[in-house]
């Protein structure tokens, strides 16, 4: 779980990351990363990973701008269609307009409500993302997770996974994403064995392949993209492909 809180006064800073931090301790919910930004930028910038492990806590009036968590939300959205926003205001009365824009927020939680309630109601956001996670990990999703990195996508969307040009760093492409971030390419065929490394390059989902050409050694998935194919693993992507077909 990655946890991210926008609040541009000190004192609201202080209290919501106490209650967190200490409503984290009360449930022992492990989570990988937490911090609390001022600046919207800096919130933004900070964003690596994609998932519904992603939870944002967004007051609306940022520096007298009323509706400026609206539009860190949106900007949110379109980095991470999959990503939990809540807000957390006085500013209740934007909630159609968060509607028209279609940030999808799980819950408005008001600073004016009781310490109590106001503590039960993030309390409540927390356990939800938090159960989710097994939920997810339960249905067809690609869950990769270790010290450095945490991504979950469905796994009929992967087209294949390859090395970044940046070092211990790989790129995975959905088919509606690219996605960078830490880690090895030999851990995901151990990690999905649906999955197959076809070159030292590019671990690919059989199940995406449109067309293999044997003579170039490159395979073509349905928005044509491609990947190299080792000469020894020509063999192993064919029987994969086969089996597929075999269980359709």
């Amino acid at each position: 779980m990655n946890i991210f809180v926008l609040e541009d006064d000190f004192l609201q800073q202080s209290h919501i990351e106490a209650i967190i931090q200490e409503l984290l301790m009360k449930h022992k919910m492990s989570y990988q990363f937490f911090d609390v930004f001022g600046k919207p930028d800096q919130l933004i910038e900070a964003i690596t990973e994609k998932g519904g492990h992603q939870l944002f806590f967004l007051d609306i009036e940022i520096k007298a701008e009323e509706q400026k968590g609206l539009d860190v939300a949106k900007q949110i959205r379109e980095i991470d269609p999959y990503a939990v926003i809540v807000f957390v205001t006085t500013h209740s009365e934007f909630m159609p307009i968060s509607f028209q824009l279609q940030v999808s927020a799980l819950d408005y939680i008001d600073k004016s409500l009781s310490e109590v309630a106001f503590r039960s109601r993030i309390e409540s956001v927390l356990q939800y993302v938090y159960d989710s996670k097994g939920r997810r990990e339960l249905e067809d999703s690609f869950v990769y997770e270790s010290l450095h990195a945490q991504v979950q996508t469905p796994f009929k969307d992967i087209l294949y996974i390859e090395t970044s040009p940046h070092p211990h760093r790989v790129i995975l492409y959905t088919e509606k994403d690219r996605i960078e971030f830490t880690a090895n390419l030999s851990e995901f065929v151990k990690q999905d064995k649906r999955l197959y490394r076809c070159h030292r390059s590019f671990v690919v989902n059989p199940v995406n392949i449109a067309r293999v050409d044997k003579g170039e050694r490159i395979l073509y998935f349905h928005n044509g993209a491609s990947c190299l194919i080792a000469r020894t693993k020509m063999k192993g992507i064919l029987e994969a492909i086969a089996t597929l077909h075999k269980h359709k």
